[in-house]
């Protein structure tokens, strides 16, 4: 019989497993690259137009709840990255670009499928270490983050009807 795991490495997997969902990678991503998002409504459809409304309206909760984004101004402000989700941006540029050059999962992933790769081999912890593939840039970037926000760990995460359909693929 398996030992429990401690509360505190079940937080954190639950927490890998909410930034690896494919909306919330791609709105911080998007915002990121692009600059805000107007609230009007439409904006987010035409930026995000892989997601289903269901997935949309699931990233935007997760990443409000976690703290990611904010809205400021009037009714048709836009979505902003805060500082946490500014930062949370570089890590997965930098799980990308690491799952790009040892190209996993395969020669011609997408950048979602890239970041969801490097974090799943994070969530996966150091008793399944994978040897040459060992993502020790992804895996130093997510840990500085989360010992810098460590408000998410303590975070009840959002959960809608689409927390399922939001796990697979978006694109």
């Amino acid at each position: 019989m398996t030992a429990a795991l401690p509360a505190s490495v079940l937080r954190e997997r639950r927490v890998i497993r909410t930034l690896s969902l494919p909306g919330l990678i791609r709105l911080i991503t998007e915002i990121d690259d692009n600059g805000p998002i107007s609230r009007q409504r439409g904006s987010l459809q035409g930026a995000l137009g892989d997601l289903t409304t269901g997935q949309l309206r699931h990233a935007i909760d997760t990443a409000r709840d976690l703290g990611l984004i904010h809205a400021r101004g009037p009714a048709l402000a836009r979505y902003q990255l805060t500082a946490s989700g500014k930062d949370l941006a570089e890590v997965y540029d930098t799980a990308a670009r690491w799952a790009r050059t040892n190209q996993l999962p395969s020669r011609t992933s997408d950048f979602v499928a890239r970041v969801q790769h490097a974090f799943q081999m994070q969530d996966d912890g150091p008793g399944h270490s994978r040897a040459a593939t060992e993502p020790s840039a992804p895996r130093a970037a997510l840990s500085e983050w989360l010992t810098a926000y460590p408000r998410v760990l303590h975070q009840d995460i959002a959960r809608s009807s689409y927390a399922a359909e939001e796990s697979g693929r978006a694109a």
